[in-house]
């Protein structure tokens, strides 16, 4: 009688071997290519001084000593962009806000919580910091500069102001910022439906287009004002993102990958119990 040891037989192709983890481009998509669009493009403006070319070309008629959104414009430009539009902000915040309080009230609301407390987070703190940078910046509105038909000279972001002139505040522009606030859709579905996500994207870019336009048309702001709340209002709203939306979904998805990865290691092994012995005798 002949006793042949036999060994467990491994597999050919181990899935949890040949695993190759996916690249993440999260921040190379929302964090570093945003940063290399923006400086550039805000640079390129402020020094060449493209932002009162535009002013001059688009929005201000010098003959007539007024801008665009003004006088006979005033309607929507003021009344229905400026006045208007931050109502849209304000009720979307404070929906989220009233969702967040019922999520305390309510179990079936609960669901909303992390979501809706987000949302208000997310556009209340967009738009207290760029609010909060208005009032150090001390920068002019176009329609105070002497160019304009105000009474002020122009003084660059960056250029010493002159002691005598009376503090402004108008950069970043914050009705702008309101817009764009609505960005915080986009972080919500991120990670549901890339493809909603987008389209959530494209309306808030959309809506801070609109509100830029209205202010730059009226004399509120420059260009450039309205291109840094944008990029303030993605890079704020990105860091409450991670902050609260996106690591737990990663600490449950690496558990998740982890018990995945220990299940695959087991498959063929065998159980406390199995029938199977280790060893086959062979008469």
């Amino acid at each position: 009688m002949t006793e042949l040891a036999r060994a467990p037989v491994a597999p050919l192709l181990d899935p949890a071997a040949l695993s190759v983890p996916a690249r993440d481009d999260f921040w190379n998509l929302h964090a570093w290519i945003p940063l290399l669009l923006f400086v550039p493009l805000f640079s390129v403006i402020e020094w060449t001084g493209l932002d009162r070319t535009i002013a001059h070309a688009w929005f201000y008629d010098p003959a007539a000593g007024h801008w665009l959104g003004g006088g006979s414009g005033d309607w929507w430009a003021r009344g229905v962009i400026h006045n208007g539009g931050r109502w849209l902000a304000r009720t979307v915040a404070g929906t989220a806000l009233a969702l967040w309080v019922a999520s305390f009230l309510s179990v079936r609301m609960r669901q909303w919580r992390r979501t809706s407390g987000f949302v208000f987070l997310a556009m209340a703190a967009s738009v207290l910091i760029v609010g909060g940078l208005k009032l150090v910046t001390d920068v002019d509105c176009p329609w105070d500069l002497l160019e304009f038909g105000g009474d002020r000279p122009y003084v660059s972001l960056f250029a010493l102001r002159p002691h005598d002139l009376a503090r402004a505040q108008c950069f970043p522009g914050a009705h702008s910022s309101s817009g764009f606030a609505l960005v915080c859709f986009y972080f919500v579905l991120r990670d549901r439906s890339r493809g909603i996500a987008v389209a959530a994207l494209i309306a808030a870019l959309l809506v801070w287009a609109v509100f830029a336009l209205g202010q730059e048309a009226r004399g509120a702001h420059f260009l450039s004002h309205d291109l840094a709340s944008l990029a303030l209002v993605w890079f704020v709203q990105l860091g409450v993102y991670v902050k609260l939306l996106r690591q737990p979904q990663q600490r449950e998805g690496g558990h998740a990958d982890g018990k995945a990865a220990e299940d695959v290691a087991r498959e063929g092994e065998p159980q406390a119990g199995d029938d199977h012995p280790r060893q086959a005798r062979i008469e």
